[in-house]
């Protein structure tokens, strides 16, 4: 059964699933989403991880996936989510080769995540 509700408690879940990426990228999108410009040593202490550099491979392969942006050579950034979220879903599309279509549970997770984004920059 295909659920198409997605919040901010199962959000992580969703974007595993739907976009194909590890559950570490996806606390990390969700961490700088939330939080705005992050570095490594930030992103593991709000995480709870004791690894920078577990943090920082994440960073770097939501990076190449095209979802955050390094500002800096230790600070990254979030696109927007709904832009983000449709980037890599575009990208998995074309990696699997099935058209690239509207998906609502993909668009949710990116209204989902809106709010949280604008807020965490809008202080």
């Amino acid at each position: 059964m295909l659920v198409l509700a997605v919040n901010l408690s199962n959000v992580e879940q969703a974007l595993v699933s739907e976009l194909k990426i590890g559950q570490d990228e996806a606390s990390v999108f969700v961490c700088i989403v939330k939080n705005g410009k992050l570095d490594p040593a930030r992103i593991s202490s709000i995480l709870g991880w004791n690894d920078e550099g577990r943090a920082l491979l994440a960073a770097k392969s939501l990076q190449g996936r095209g979802m955050i942006i390094d500002i800096t050579k230790t600070e990254f950034e979030s696109l927007h989510p709904r832009f983000a979220i449709t980037n890599r879903y575009r990208r998995r599309c074309a990696e699997d080769g099935i058209p690239f279509k509207k998906n609502l549970l993909v668009d949710n997770m990116g209204i989902i995540l809106e709010k949280p984004y604008d807020d965490a920059r809008t202080k």
